[in-house]
């Protein structure tokens, strides 16, 4: 069955304009991931993308990635609400994509308590839900997708281990918003990585909310209250600039190492600053963008029923050596 909708305009505060189209129901109620009753080609579907909060430039780029991915499939229209790093609001965008009769939502959680209910609602409408980036708890959503944070904090531990301090010394980590669960995982896997390496000491650990203007005010802070800092562990590119920016204002950017996760391959992404010399290494985080459409394409049109519950990304280690290939490699653009 098909309907019309009015049309929608994308912006980054979206408010939803469109009647319902195809409605995805649960076969039996036991997944979310089958749509047969209404799948297939030549019908229209409309996608929530709930964002937690586009102030990120990787949550940019991971909008980016997921409306341009939707244009090339028939069909497909995306339509991207930002919840500005607030839970309630993000709850009342997933709230309203329902009232409005999506077909899909994909969400990336500002934290995952707050938003589990929400996604769970959506799931037991039968409303297939991938969910991006960040986690919730349970299992109530079709499909995950994203990297493993706690791996790609563990290469950062080890590189800290063995080539960046290999003497050992004084480390702040400055961390990603609480609650989120690569902050957590991120902070775990570090630890797991410089154990090798006891002569390196975590002597501080502050939240700078995944932002660059905190990034650098956490680490004029923490520049004041710990003098002797040998490098910075930030949990994210833009905090990792902003923690330079303050170790410049101060004097101390020869002295103290950066680095950060991310590796977004835009002018202003972790990559350039490392090709550019202001962080030893970054490790990339891929959005996941892309190949949310691509499970989204399985699941409404090509009426694919099981789908991997879980994808785990890849990632790589891009020091000042292998900066500008992989800048190129991941779809950079000079």
């Amino acid at each position: 069955m098909r309907y019309t909708r009015r049309a929608i305009t994308i912006l980054a505060l979206t408010v939803l304009t469109a009647t319902a189209g195809c409605s995805v129901e649960k076969d039996g109620g036991d997944s979310g991931t089958d749509a047969s009753a209404n799948c297939g080609s030549g019908k229209e579907f409309l996608i929530g993308m709930s964002q937690a909060n586009n102030a990120e430039p990787y949550r940019q780029v991971m909008n980016d990635d997921v409306t341009t991915a939707a244009k090339a499939v028939p069909g497909f229209q995306v339509v991207v609400s930002d919840a500005a790093q607030d839970n309630s609001k993000q709850v009342a965008d997933v709230e309203n994509f329902l009232s409005q009769g999506i077909n899909l939502l994909i969400i990336s959680p500002n934290e995952a308590k707050p938003l589990t209910g929400v996604v769970k609602k959506a799931y037991d409408q039968g409303i297939p839900v991938i969910v991006l980036d960040r986690k919730v708890e349970g299992d109530a959503y079709t499909a995950f997708i994203g990297g493993d944070n706690v791996a790609i904090g563990k290469a950062a531990g080890e590189y800290y281990a063995k080539t960046l301090l290999p003497q050992g010394g004084k480390v702040v980590e400055i961390s990603g918003l609480p609650g989120s669960t690569p902050a957590a995982e991120r902070a775990q896997g570090f630890r797991e990585g410089i154990a090798s390496n006891p002569k390196i000491e975590i002597v501080a650990t502050q939240t700078a909310e995944w932002l660059r203007e905190k990034g650098q005010s956490v680490m004029d802070a923490m520049l004041k209250a710990q003098p002797d800092i040998d490098a910075v562990y930030a949990h994210n590119d833009p905090m990792a600039e902003g923690a330079y920016l303050a170790a410049k204002a101060a004097g101390k950017e020869t002295a103290i190492k950066f680095t950060g996760i991310d590796a977004l391959p835009v002018a202003s992404g972790g990559i350039k600053a490392v090709e550019q010399g202001r962080l030893q290494a970054t490790f990339q985080y891929a959005t996941g963008g892309r190949e949310a459409i691509d499970l989204a394409k399985k699941i409404l049109v090509d009426c694919t029923k099981d789908v991997p519950k879980s994808t785990t990304l890849g990632t790589m280690q891009i020091t000042k050596e292998n900066a500008a290939q992989a800048y190129t490699e991941l779809g950079g653009k000079q």
